[in-house]
Order: structure tokens, then sequence, then C-alpha cells
């Protein structure tokens, strides 16, 4: 069995369609309006064909089947007309349509009417040419009434589009400016001043062993030697927390496992492969998943955590959960700074903390 004997072989039957008696065959699978539309077609050529006819055999002279041909040649050109306007949506535009299309009638008829009396008469004057002005005047002036507010709002909608977009592409610039001018801080910070301090604890460490004799002396150079320890520590402290080393070397995923195992909760995390993601967006989901650890380890009383990082959607989503005792407050200042440095990039914070049932925080933002 071939394969197109194979195909027709497993296709379904339907049974024939019942015919309507009262059509010809030809017209079988037709509407009623369709029918009738092709019937008065067919009706309106045959009635021009048959009065040409009786004209030629009746000795010809003045040519009257024009006048005929003009009768029924309004019905069908109505018909064409009505047509076309009814394929507009609904509304002003249909409506200004549907008066464009029976000024087109009246114009045609108009017209052919001065040229069957020019062909026929002999009348030269085009008198339809006030008719044709007053028409067209009428019927501009209703089409501008009925589309203003289309056209107003259609225009207005435009220009807003064209704001969104400029908005939204400076502001993604402006983000992805200052995640570049917050990682030159953090090098500077770490290659300047932190550079410098250790430099100068080693040279304090020197000057130490050198007045071993001195008690008083060596004891202000062991305090400044401890106070240079603290500055360094404190200019680590602010170097990672405006980009960590971690997240600026390693990426996202690398970052999120440090964090889970800094706070001992037992933290399992869940590593989904991502779309590339632009600084900032890295930034803001570090974040999200610092403070949200945070907030576990210091309100929560968690026995487990999770983190989940996974793409959807070209969007980054980020899942962090416990099963503490709830009751986080969506308002707060921590999740609500959360919130602001999610949305300025186009992405949504959800939080869930039903008392007593965990919290769970759901952040979701475009890859950027």
């Amino acid at each position: 069995m071939t394969e197109r004997a194979r195909l027709a072989a497993n296709l379904p039957s339907f049974p024939p369609a019942r015919a309507r008696r009262w059509m010809p065959t030809l017209a079988q699978g037709l509407s009623v309006a369709q029918y009738a539309r092709s019937l008065v077609r067919r009706l309106a050529a045959l009635v021009a064909v048959l009065l040409t006819a009786i004209w030629a055999l009746g000795g010809q002279g003045y040519f009257w089947p024009a006048w005929a041909w003009l009768g029924v040649g309004v019905p069908v050109l109505l018909d064409f007309t009505a047509g076309w306007a009814w394929r507009k949506p609904p509304g002003p535009v249909r409506r200004v349509a549907c008066v464009w299309a029976l000024v087109s009638v009246a114009a045609v008829i108009l017209v052919l009417t001065w040229l069957l009396t020019w062909l026929l008469a002999g009348v030269t004057h085009f008198w339809p040419a006030w008719a044709l002005v007053g028409l067209y005047t009428v019927s501009s002036a209703y089409s501008l009434i009925a589309l203003q507010d289309r056209v107003l709002v259609a225009r207005g909608r435009r220009a807003l589009k064209a704001r969104i977009d400029l908005l939204t592409r400076t502001r993604r610039q402006a983000v992805d400016a200052q995640a570049a001018e917050l990682r030159r801080i953090e090098r500077d910070l770490h290659d300047g001043a932190q550079a410098r301090l250790v430099a100068l604890t080693l040279q304090l460490g020197r000057a130490e062993m050198r007045v071993e004799g001195q008690p008083e002396l060596r004891r202000l150079i062991l305090d400044a030697q401890r106070e240079a320890h603290h500055a360094i520590g404190e200019l680590r402290d602010l170097a990672r927390g405006i980009v960590p080393p971690l997240l600026a070397d390693r990426g996202l995923a690398a970052a999120v496992e440090s964090l889970a195992a800094r706070y001992g909760l037992g933290t399992a995390v869940s590593v989904a492969p991502t779309c590339e993601l632009s600084p900032a967006v890295e930034r803001a989901a570090y974040f999200v998943v610092a403070e949200s650890l945070t907030n576990t380890a210091k309100h929560a009383s968690a026995r487990r955590s999770w983190v989940s990082l996974s793409t959807e959607d070209r969007e980054l989503a980020v899942v962090v959960g416990d099963d503490g005792i709830g009751g986080a407050d969506p308002g707060g200042s921590g999740l609500a700074g959360l919130r602001a440095r999610v949305e300025a990039l186009d992405g949504t914070l959800s939080v869930e903390s039903p008392g007593g049932g965990g919290t769970v925080v759901e952040v979701r933002i475009p890859c950027g």
C-alpha cells in the first residue's frame, strides 16, 4: 500500500452535508446571504444582456438600455461597497466606511447619469459638480468628527510609547553605568586604600621589632597596628557591600553558595542554567539572597532554608525560603529596600509569610 493510500485510509469519514433542494448544485456550501448576492449579480448581468438583445433586434436607434444598465448596476455596486465597509473593524471606522461607501455609490450614479445624458442627449454642462462637492464636503466633515478622538488617542499612545521606551532605555543605561562605577570604586578600595593599609601594618610590625627596649613606644605601635587592622576589616566590609569580590570574580552561583555556607543554616542551593546576566541584575539577585538569609538567621527560628536560581522566559527567578515562624512584614524597611532595588530593573518581588508557615521570597528580574 502506498503512502497516499495509507493516509487516505486513516482519514476519518464524515456524513455528507444535507443538500438544500431549492439551491442549484453550484451553490452548495454557500450561506443564504452569499447565495442571494451571487443571484443578484447573475440576474443583473442577465437583464443587461436581454435588454441589449431586445434593443438590437428592435431596429436599434436610441440606446435606451443604457439607463437599464445604470439601474441594475446600482445594486451590484452597493453590494461591493457594503462588503468593503463591513470588513472594517466595528465602531467609528466602520461607520465612516459605510458613509463613504454610500457617497461613492451616489457619486458614481451622478457621474454615469451625466455621462449618459452627454452621450445620448448632448448635454455638455457638468451639472453634478455641486452635488459632488456637497457630498464629499459633508462626508469629510463627518469623518473628521467621528475619527477625531481615535486620531488623538492614537497620537497620544504613540507619544506615550515613545516616551516609555526612552525612559526605559535611559534608566537601563543609568543602572548599568552605576554598576560599572560601583565596580570601579570597589577596585579602587581594594587596590588603593586597602593595599596601603596592609603596607602600613607591615611597616608597623617592623617598627615594633626595633623598639624592644621601649615598652611605651612599643605599646603605641601595637595600638596603631590594631587600629590599622580594624580599618582594613571595615574597608573589606565596605567593598563587600558595594560589590562582593566573589560575585565579581566567579559569578552569581558561586557567590550564593558562599552566602549559604557563611550563615550556617544548612541552606540547600539549587542553581539551574541561567541566561547571561548583566552586572546590575547579578548584584540585585545577590543582595536579595543575602538580605533574605540574614532575616532567616535573625528572626525566623528556622531549621532549614533553601535558595533556588533559575531562568524562565528570559527572566531570572530567585526563590529564598525557610520553614520558620513566618509573619514577615512585606512593608518592612529591609524588604522595601529590596523591592526598590528589584523594581529599578523592571523586576517584581513577592513575599509569602503566613504565621507559622515559613517565609518565601520570590524575585523575577529580566536578564538584561
